[in-house]
């Protein structure tokens, strides 16, 4: 039976510790999907429309920044609907169940208050 010869390769993993130690000690750059909500020609939104504690709130707050908003592109329905949505699918899997239960009741409240429903 033939021998496998060990490659001796030189081992990497102390430049990889010391450039991990390196980059821990940066700080982290700010999300691009906060600066939508901020930048964006989406909405002008209220800081912390979507830690509010009722589903009604939230709609109402998202109704008003639609209807007054002079960026958004698209009818004000639809720009509060889509930053909605926007919010809910980049929280992700991260986002406690009981606000994305509220956030939920929140979309049906807007369309009963844009009379769509």
């Amino acid at each position: 039976m033939a021998e496998r010869r060990k490659t001796a390769r030189p081992h990497k993993t102390t430049a990889r510790k010391s450039s991990r130690k390196t980059t821990a000690k940066k700080s982290s750059p700010k999300r691009w999907s906060q600066r939508v909500t901020t930048e964006s020609d989406a909405l002008d939104l209220k800081r912390g429309v979507f830690k509010q504690t009722s589903a009604r709130k939230i709609a109402a707050s998202l109704k008003r920044s639609a209807e007054h908003s002079s960026r958004r592109k698209s009818g004000a329905y639809r720009s509060a609907l889509s930053m909605l949505t926007f919010y809910i699918n980049r929280a992700g899997k991260t986002l406690p169940k009981t606000q994305r239960a509220r956030l939920e009741r929140a979309k049906v409240e807007l369309k009963h208050q844009f009379g769509r429903e």
